[in-house]
């Protein structure tokens, strides 16, 4: 048989298309054609298969003329994924290998000179897709257990290219590969126990774990606004087995670890000197950002005002719509970003202004410039704005314990049962079904139409006033938001009264 077509997949975001490799031998000039749209790495797979064949003791089809075609032609090929592939179709289309040997198998994996097989990033998205497709995978032996993870899928794992000739042969199979310990969901050791007073603040934590929403706190230095932070994950719910794989997915195509974390809520806190691409996500050729690694978990952002004005104006679109989409010249990628923003700031650049134990020392003017580094359509999308104030020393050398974080999680996760049955978390309910949720009476809504006008706040803040009330009354096992609920979102938007405060 002169022509092989072998199976495999590119890596597309997180997205696996199916790429088929067609090999043709032919008389005529000898030489080898790569067609397909190749990148660079792709292109060097020629070299690399040539010696990998010879050094394994298999014959290289060195007089003939073949043709190698990467399909579909018009989706880019990178990396040395196809290397595998493409040995396996030489082997075929030569007679080496018998052509029935490869259906129902994909496989991906670079070569190296003597035929030992690499690992190779994203494999998991290629192992799910591969598992919808009811097919069998060939992998690099150190991604057998990154590719096992996509749960009902038969998973071939090899070394060398001889190991994967002589499963095709029949001669010694490969058996399927299994997880050799499961993956198991460590406890985090960062307890809520460990929070001394901060009543209000963990109650906006509580608040902002329940429905999803974004979270800014304010303070002096050395309040705790770090250490409330940290907390959060460990009172959100626990991923299912479908978010714990979209996590997954994401950390594999930036070829980060998978097991270290696995069933986690990530956390992710880059520091404030950050590009605007290392935030979002970016590259010649897109890679995921930190508000795609921070996907289903929480994004933390200490010093607020520190970073880079244009970085923090970036995340304003995906805050929204809870993806990105990254274009360059010859590439489009599209990554999900359903993060929830936690935030801390200093009220001035010294920290100390509204401090009673220290006094300010900023001049009105740097303390304009240094809170005017916030847009107003930023903060409009911080649900919760809390003040983290310095607290008394009796509160410090306290052994009285508050709530830990699992009784917090247990009242979170009933708030989101009602949120789920309604239609989705509080944070994310379009604007209709927020309206028909909350319900209000005419009376609530002059009333609060005198306080937003009293406030100046925007139709957008409107809409985050009626999601923190709904979520304080699902916290309250209420069927919809009365006045008190009300008047507490509305406390948690006086973003100028905890800040410029003399």
């Amino acid at each position: 048989m002169t022509l092989a077509i072998v199976n495999t997949r590119a890596s597309v975001g997180l997205e696996a298309p199916e790429v088929l490799v067609e090999v043709h031998l032919a008389n005529g000039l000898p030489g080898l054609t790569l067609v397909g749209l190749p990148e660079t790495a792709v292109k060097e797979s020629r070299e690399r298969v040539r010696s990998a064949l010879v050094n394994a003791g298999f014959e290289f089809p060195n007089t003939r003329r073949i043709t190698l075609n990467l399909a579909p032609a018009d989706l880019p090929k990178e990396g040395g994924r196809f290397d595998l592939p493409i040995a396996l179709g030489i082997l075929v289309a030569s007679g080496q290998v018998p052509a029935e040997a490869i259906d129902g198998v994909e496989c991906l994996g670079e070569l190296a000179l003597d035929g030992r097989l690499r690992p190779v990033t994203g494999v998991l998205p290629v192992a799910l897709a591969t598992r919808q497709a009811r097919r069998r995978l060939i992998v690099p032996r150190e991604n057998a257990d990154e590719a096992a993870l996509a749960g009902d899928l038969e998973v071939l794992p090899a070394g060398h290219l001889l190991e994967v000739v002589a499963h095709l042969l029949g001669q010694t199979r490969i058996p399927a590969h299994r997880l050799a310990t499961p993956p198991t969901i460590p406890d985090t050791s960062a307890d809520l126990l460990e929070v001394r007073g901060q009543h209000q603040a963990r109650r906006a934590l509580e608040v902002a774990a329940a429905g999803a929403h974004n979270l800014l706190f304010a303070g002096p230095p050395g309040t705790g606004k770090t250490m409330l932070a940290s907390r959060l994950p460990g009172i959100l719910p626990r991923l299912t087995d479908d978010e714990a794989l979209e996590v997954a997915a994401i950390r594999s195509v930036a070829g980060l670890s998978l097991r270290d974390e696995w069933g986690e809520r990530p956390f992710r806190s880059p520091h404030h000197t950050a590009s605007a691409v290392a935030l979002v996500g970016g590259g010649s050729k897109p890679r995921p950002g930190e508000i795609s690694l921070a996907h289903q978990g929480v994004l933390f952002l200490d010093e607020l005002p520190e970073f880079s004005r244009s970085v923090l104006e970036v995340m304003r679109e995906p805050m929204e719509s809870g993806c990105i989409s990254i274009s360059r010249a010859n590439h489009q990628r599209r990554y999900p970003a359903r993060f929830q923003l936690v935030a801390a700031m200093n009220p001035c650049p010294c920290g100390h202004l509204g401090d009673p134990r220290q006094r300010c020392q900023c001049t009105a003017a740097q303390i304009q410039r240094y809170q005017s580094r916030l847009s107003g359509p930023l903060l409009d999308r911080i649900d919760l704005q809390v003040e983290v104030p310095a607290l008394p020393p009796e509160q410090l050398t306290s052994t009285q314990a508050g709530e830990s974080s699992a009784q917090v999680r247990a009242r979170v996760e009933a708030a989101r049962e009602r949120q789920y049955a309604r239609g989705g978390l509080n944070a994310h309910l379009p604007g209709r079904e927020l309206e028909a949720a909350c319900a209000l009476g005419t009376a609530e809504r002059t009333w609060l139409a005198e306080v937003l006008e009293r406030l100046n706040l925007s139709a957008r803040a409107y809409h985050r006033v009626l999601r923190v009330a709904l979520t304080l009354a699902d916290l309250a096992g209420e069927p919809q938001p009365a006045k008190a609920h009300l008047m507490e979102a509305i406390g948690y938007r006086q973003l100028d009264r905890l800040l410029r405060r003399a």
